[in-house]
């Protein structure tokens, strides 16, 4: 550790650490935690089947929509009621990992 290096205090889960923090880590994005009301793409693939249509009214565990991976076939699952806003992606798209695929209200 070099001479004139301050140390500082880092706290992760209420635990209080001192520690050199680097200008990387001190200029990193916050978390941000993620929207409920967008349902975003966690893997690329093709939309297989759009169940849903804008305006309809979903509850909480409803499908939404199949996407396609790796021959896989994953059912999209609402996490929370609301009503379907907009469904910016068709059947047939090919999406990547960060795609909105749709919007709720």
């Amino acid at each position: 550790m070099k001479q004139n290096e301050k140390l500082e205090v880092l706290n992760i889960d209420t635990s209080l650490y001192k520690t050199r923090i680097s200008k990387k880590f001190r200029n990193r994005k916050p978390y941000e935690a993620a929207d409920p009301h967008m349902i975003i793409s966690f893997i690329s693939g093709t939309v297989l089947d759009i169940i849903v249509k804008p305006g309809q009214i979903v509850k909480q565990g409803d499908d939404l929509m199949i996407l396609d991976s790796m021959k896989m076939q994953n059912q999209l699952k609402c996490s929370i009621d609301g009503k379907i806003k907009n469904i910016p992606v068709k059947k047939g798209d090919k999406v990547s990992k960060g795609t909105v695929l749709l919007e709720l209200e």
